[in-house]
């Protein structure tokens, strides 16, 4: 078996990868949770994904973002198996209800693991490092119920991180489909593991298509992917939070830089400025060559169509906005949109 097939077999099954790997469980929503502190205590990050056959549960209501809707599915029915406990970030307001909703259930209904909510803030602001510095230095502690997580034992583990973040920036692959299950596939097994498994990777050949480059909503589900390739479509880059584009490393294997790392993780659309997201998303789509921007806005995400006009602007490329689109997928209308918008 090749790296690459490896990495899409564990893809395919991230929670039994997780649970077969020897370590104790934890269930992480958002790219805000710092991995590293949890691998450093002993534990392994899963980080958890919605399925677009399993939304519906009866506490969040139709009016959330339904990829939280479908995580709070599966923690209720146990489709992540047993977990030791659950981190949730803030990194939208969807996970921020959702943070809740599991608090009050674990309060007045059901027998869930411990849950814990990191607030990190992404404002360039000296104030705002020592906030998130404050959050994740609580956020070690809480974790030395497990196991006390001394300076070396953390300077390993960001150490350990940051060298699997540079192997998925160095990686290539023949699709943007691949590239997300290998992204995935990351997010599932212990650091070292994965790291080993990126870098084995052969160089992919790119398969002929338009160069897309995606923005808007984040997809933990390659279902978007696959139909916009299966219509002509190579999707080179996206600035969401499964695409390796956020493989920000720290400056230096330290507390404060770990703050550092993830206060300036990102931007995304629900927490940065317009200005700053068309800066970004501009200079990401002319490193990758693309000649289109495809921006996917998801039903109940409404964060992604404030960006879409100032992107449009920066990147200077046909550009096409496919507002309110079912969780994993595309409707024909929008993709007949985009078909023709590429070709404008």
């Amino acid at each position: 078996m090749t790296a690459l097939s490896e990495l899409l077999a564990v893809a395919a099954d991230r929670v039994g990868a997780a649970h077969s790997a020897g370590r104790p469980v934890v269930g992480c929503v958002g790219a805000d949770v710092p991995v590293e502190l949890i691998t450093a205590a002993g534990l392994l990050p899963l980080r958890l994904f919605g399925n677009p056959a399993e939304v519906d549960e009866p506490y969040l209501g139709r009016g959330v973002d339904p990829v939280a809707r479908s995580v709070l599915n599966g923690l209720l029915s146990g489709r992540y198996g047993e977990l030791e406990a659950i981190v949730v970030s803030r990194d939208c307001e969807a996970s921020l209800r959702l943070f809740y909703a599991l608090r009050e259930l674990k309060r007045v209904e059901l027998e869930l693991p411990p849950v814990y909510l990191v607030d990190v803030l992404h404002l360039p602001h000296h104030t705002t490092t020592r906030y998130v510095h404050a959050k994740v230095a609580k956020f070690r502690a809480w974790l030395g119920q497990w196991r006390t997580i001394d300076d070396d034992t953390l300077a390993e583990a960001i150490t350990a991180h940051d060298r699997l973040r540079r192997a998925l920036g160095e990686a290539s692959f023949s699709c943007g489909s691949e590239r997300l299950g290998v992204v995935a596939a990351t997010t599932a097994l212990p650091v070292e593991h994965a790291t080993k498994l990126v870098e084995g990777l052969a160089p992919g050949e790119a398969r002929e298509g338009v160069r897309a480059f995606l923005t808007g909503s984040s997809h933990d589900h390659p279902g978007v992917y696959e139909r916009l390739e299966d219509n002509g479509f190579l999707v080179v880059g996206e600035d969401h939070d499964w695409g390796p584009r956020f493989a920000r490393t720290c400056a230096a294997p330290t507390e404060l830089a770990l703050a550092e790392r993830y206060q300036y993780n990102g931007p995304t659309a629900p927490r940065s400025s317009v200005r700053q997201r068309a800066a970004y998303t501009a200079a990401a789509a002319r490193e990758c060559g693309a000649e289109v921007l495809i921006s996917y806005a998801r039903e109940h995400d409404d964060a992604p169509p404030w960006d879409f006009p100032e992107q449009r602007a920066a990147t200077d490329l046909p550009a096409v906005l496919a507002e309110r689109q079912p969780y994993g997928g595309l409707t024909g209308q929008a993709l007949t949109e985009i078909v023709t918008g590429a070709y404008a």
